[in-house]
């Protein structure tokens, strides 16, 4: 027999699948039902309101990218020790190899869902929160200055830039020149080099 616990994350994978593929208007609990293969009062035992469903679904999706995201900065600095270089290449590597399936594209939803929904929006400032502190730990890693303001600059950065290349099919090089440019400036960089990059931070070509 399946666990409680299982059928929950099944029923919460089936969410962001559901809001990523067609958006939350697309939600209801025999969609979600269907698509998790679970009993349609399975939802509703798990889940008593939509909101809540919404709720869990983006705090879990951030718990998961974050472990990701802190595991890769630990491996890195573990390996060679975390400099600028480095975690640029670290972050191409993690905006490279995300597909933007319907998935990740959910979260995108959720946020704009919580800006019409003012009872989403705690779980979406903890997210945020999450996503600050984790580029926090890697600022202070490298070294650089005032890493308490720059990290909510570096992750706005990142959820635009993501944005953009969600919308246009920009490649995710684009995402790093601009990282790399506003990190090498914060760390005074000594200006840029042809591809844009500051030079205390180029990568070779």
């Amino acid at each position: 027999m399946e666990k409680a616990a299982d059928t929950r994350q099944r029923i919460i994978d089936a969410v962001l699948r559901i809001i990523g593929a067609e958006g939350i208007a697309a939600l209801s609990n025999r969609r979600i039902a269907k698509e998790a293969q679970v009993s349609l009062g399975s939802v509703t035992y798990h889940f008593a309101t939509q909101h809540e469903l919404l709720r869990e679904s983006l705090l879990h999706f951030v718990a998961q990218e974050t472990q990701h995201f802190t595991e890769l900065a630990e491996n890195c600095a573990r390996a060679d020790g975390l400099d600028l270089a480095g975690a640029a290449e670290m972050v191409e590597t993690v905006a490279g190899g995300t597909a933007f399936d319907s998935r990740h594209i959910a979260p995108f939803e959720l946020y704009i869902q919580a800006g019409r929904d003012e009872r989403l929006r705690a779980a979406a400032a903890e997210c945020f929160a999450a996503y600050d502190s984790l580029a926090r730990g890697i600022l202070q890693r490298l070294g650089l200055p005032d890493p308490e303001r720059l990290a909510g600059a570096v992750v706005a950065l990142v959820f635009g830039q993501q944005l953009r290349r969600l919308a246009t099919g920009s490649p995710a090089e684009d995402l790093v020149d601009t990282l790399l440019l506003l990190t090498g400036t914060a760390a005074g960089g000594t200006g840029c080099d042809a591809a844009g990059r500051p030079r205390s931070a180029s990568r070779s070509c």
